[in-house]
């Protein structure tokens, strides 16, 4: 199982980026696959999920601002990042967790996660 996750980036603020999640030897469409994000410094916090069922949930910090979704031709799962502000600058990374049996908000909540990618956000 692989899940390479790109699209970060440097920005300013106010602009938008969309990340992507593409996986390999797991089907994201029958996972529960959550964003998180880790600054320096900080512990790695949940940014928002997208469940097996399609339930979306969103971090308060990034409600409004931040767009989950999922393509299961590409197996692929996305993050629109709109409206973006120095405080959302981090390692972004994604994760899996095929059981289909939780929709978590906890790191603890997934099987597999993808390898980060850095957002930077200046003012």
């Amino acid at each position: 199982v692989q899940l390479q996750a790109c699209g970060g980036g440097l920005v300013q603020a106010g602009g938008s980026l969309r990340l992507s999640c593409a996986a390999s030897g797991v089907s994201l469409g029958r996972s529960t696959v959550g964003w998180f994000r880790q600054a320096p410094g900080k512990e790695r916090e949940f940014v928002a999920r997208i469940s097996w069922s399609g339930g979306i949930l969103y971090a308060d910090s990034v409600k409004g601002r931040f767009t989950i979704s999922r393509d299961n031709a590409k197996n692929t799962v996305y993050l629109q990042m709109r409206s973006l502000k120095p405080e959302d600058t981090a390692v972004y990374y994604c994760a899996a967790d095929p059981s289909g049996r939780f929709a978590s908000v906890r790191v603890s909540g997934y099987e597999y996660w993808g390898q980060g990618t850095q957002v930077t956000v200046s003012s």
